[in-house]
């Protein structure tokens, strides 16, 4: 859509205005100089061809408007698009020529432009080596601090005072994907994220309790002060906190030491929990029926002692003192069984790869000589929960006791899934010189020795703490014998499925130190600046363009922008199950077939998650009219009122850059130099909108729009803000 522009009808209508008065004067001097006779004869001649004179007139008005026109473009559009072409360039760090237009003037200042512009990259690339190597010190520090956050296998948060994010680990975004409460949709990204509250998952009474008791110590001159408190979760979950202060940097010796934020150190203790509660519920129960047992035993065994005692009495005794026996045996059995468990659950096991398992154990026996290993049938997926300590041993002790007893010189690995669990064999050819079914049963219960080691421990040992199985086993068809492991899964480490439109970085954006200076929890957001607001940029895609009249949101996605950057693996990406067709004329445009769809959570259970994704947030969309109207259509279906401030980058580009042909987003990531990765995709679409943004906030602060009032206010002035769906 193309504005008019009202410059040029100004300018016809005075032209026009200026001949027709013209016209008039003339017209009156002559009448001036003619007698009656003459006026008589006037009057008849152009009385009756007064509408002719009148149509020309028009026409020539758009013969002049169409002059008009062109001369404004040339001489006047031209540079007002350069001025805007050369803010940008001023603005953004956008590097690229200008392409020179409208008069020769303007082209010659174009081309000024164009050498001013590249000697102002070549100083600004020598700056930037310049401070590159100034920093370079710095960031490798702040660069180790994140990757020791970041591979740490226990869960760290770290918060200023005000309980916002601005550091987590890898860790604590698995875990609190597990505490949320719609896990398939927004993947617990509406829990954790730099700049959420963590008072999203604590109770916040709960967390300053603690934060006074450590600045209370920290002012009695505590060296270490730390707290700790188990909370629950909204699904039921029992986390155990442990909680240290971020202490502000003494430049005096004497200034006192400031608190600037605590650390919290996160333990799902919901298991541990579980296993002890039904432990001391086995024992109560033994307990309290032991004791019955015990007297009804102490009294059968009181009157199977006299004498005279008939034998019908003495069998019925005899049965209450088998049964009881009995009894007690089960419920021993009971909390030996209990009692392994917790012991299981005690025991650190560690997630690991089953195909790197095999390679470490392929390592191990190899070392240890004589022997070759060959990996066979493994599945590269499978994760094991292992302690791989004990059960490289376990291996080793295995095959160097084959080699010597079995008189074999190669074994083989292999790995695959079971029932429930994964199957770990160790397996060979047993040797025509040596029998191997009467000297292989009952190794696991001798103590293991490997490599000139010795260890109490037996493979029987290494099971238990596995809560597995082992057995010795010959496969009937080939010949071959094996032992065989039965272990525990993990979970399969957590994949990225947006990899292929979010940037590929060495280490996701999960720390923002500059979050300790943020304190917006008591601003108004209409007053704050756009620099620190934080933004959910996000973008729909649909069955079609009239969402009032049965179009369905089948696709939704959302990134996020926090203290002025884009936190691209903060994001949410879900499809929809429209549960209707989608006309097929749409499908090659977003790529969303039926098949792709089908299944999906429907709008119901997706808008929820994207409104708690959303909290605390300014909302900001490409055209954003059509997305938010999706959105209201839906509100009595979902319950949920999007009632998020609005930002639109088609308005605030208007605002911008009044003068340039389209806004649409393809032209404006064009003038921006910026990369559209999966165009018509909502991630993609959500991705480029929100690069868009970041640079719209520097010209905008230019012009003197600094707020997210001012910036409303000056969006809804433009032509396009008319826009209605």
């Amino acid at each position: 859509m193309r504005r008019f522009d009202k410059r040029v009808a100004l300018g016809i209508a005075l032209i026009g205005l200026i001949c027709l008065l013209w016209l008039g004067a003339t017209g009156g001097l002559i009448w001036s100089t003619l007698d009656d006779a003459g006026r008589t004869i006037l009057k008849n001649t152009l009385g009756e061809r007064i509408m002719l004179l009148l149509l020309m007139w028009a026409v020539s008005l758009i013969a002049v408007g169409s002059a008009l026109r062109f001369l404004v473009s040339y001489f006047m559009t031209a540079p007002a698009r350069l001025a805007e072409e050369a803010q940008v360039l001023l603005g953004t760090d956008v590097k690229r020529q200008l392409v020179p237009t409208g008069s020769i003037e303007n082209r010659r200042l174009a081309d000024l432009f164009n050498q001013l512009v590249q000697q102002r990259e070549a100083l600004r690339d020598e700056m930037d080596t310049r401070v590159q190597e100034a920093a370079r010190n710095t960031e490798q520090e702040k660069n180790r601090l994140a990757a020791l956050m970041s591979e740490l296998t226990k869960s760290v948060v770290v918060c200023n005072l005000d309980g916002r994010i601005l550091l987590y680990n890898n860790r604590a975004r698995m875990q609190f994907r597990a505490l949320s409460q719609a896990p398939g949709v927004a993947g617990g990204g509406e829990l954790i994220g730099l700049g959420r509250s963590v008072y999203g998952v604590f109770d916040r009474k709960l967390v300053m309790h603690a934060l006074e008791n450590i600045q209370h110590r920290l002012q009695r001159g505590a060296s270490a002060p730390s707290a700790q408190f188990i909370t629950t979760t909204q699904t039921g979950q029992l986390l155990r906190a442990q909680m240290a202060p971020v202490r502000s940097v003494q430049t005096a010796a004497n200034e006192p030491v400031q608190m600037t934020g605590f650390v919290l150190m996160l333990d799902n203790i919901t298991r541990e929990f579980e296993a002890q509660s039904r432990q001391d519920h086995i024992l109560h129960t033994l307990t309290e029926r032991s004791r019955a047992a015990l007297g009804n035993m102490q009294a059968a065994l009181e009157v199977l002692e006299y004498p005279d005692l008939e034998p019908d009495m003495h069998e019925r005794l005899l049965a209450v003192l088998r049964e009881e026996t009995e009894g007690l045996g089960t419920r021993l059995r009971e909390l030996k069984s209990s009692a392994l468990d917790s012991t299981v659950l005690r025991w650190p096991l560690e997630d690991m790869l089953g195909a790197d398992l095999v390679a470490a154990a392929i390592r191990r026996i190899e070392a240890l000589g004589g022997l070759s290993v060959v990996a066979t049938e493994i599945d590269d997926s499978l994760w094991l929960k292992v302690e791989s300590f004990s059960l490289l041993q376990a291996l080793s002790y295995l095959a160097e006791r084959l080699r010597q007893e079995c008189v074999i010189n190669t074994v083989q690995l292999r790995l695959s899934m079971g029932t429930g669990r994964a199957q770990l064999d160790l397996c060979w050819t047993p040797s025509a010189a040596k029998s191997t079914d009467k000297v292989v049963p009952g190794w696991e219960h001798d103590p293991m020795r490997s490599g000139g080691e010795d260890t109490s421990l037996t493979i029987q040992d290494v099971v238990e703490r596995h809560g597995g199985a082992f057995w010795f086993e010959r496969e009937a068809e080939t010949g071959t014998v094996f032992f065989r492991f039965l272990l525990p899964l993990a979970a399969p480490q957590e994949q990225l499925e947006t990899s292929s439109v979010v940037r590929n970085e060495s280490r996701p954006e999960y720390y923002d130190f500059d979050l300790f200076q943020a304190s917006a929890q008591s601003r108004s957001l209409e007053d704050s600046k756009l620099s620190e607001l934080s933004f959910t940029v996000f973008d729909t895609e649909t069955t079609g363009l009239d969402p009032a009249n049965g179009d369905e949101i089948i696709q939704i996605a959302a990134v996020r922008i926090v203290n002025g950057k884009l936190l691209r693996h903060e994001n949410f990406d879900q499809l929809v199950d429209p549960k209707r067709n989608i006309p097929a004329i749409t499908i090659p445009i977003h790529g969303i077939t039926p098949e792709m769809v089908r299944g999906q959570p429907t709008i119901d259970k997706v808008l929820p998650a994207f409104h708690q994704f959303a909290q605390d947030t300014v909302l900001v969309a490409h055209n954003a009219a059509f997305d938010m109207r999706c959105l209201q259509v839906k509100e009595k279906v979902t319950g949920m009122v999007f009632d998020h401030p609005v930002m639109d980058t088609l308005l605030l580009s208007a605002v911008v850059h009044p003068n340039q042909e389209s806004h649409r987003l393809e032209a404006i990531t064009e003038r921006f130099n910026i990369n559209i990765l999966g165009r018509h995709t909502a991630l993609g679409d959500a991705m480029a909108t929100a690069e868009v943004f970041m640079r719209l906030i520097p010209l905008l602060a230019e012009m003197g729009i600094h707020t997210l009032g001012q910036a409303r206010e000056a969006a809804q002035k433009t032509y396009y803000a008319r826009l209605k769906y």
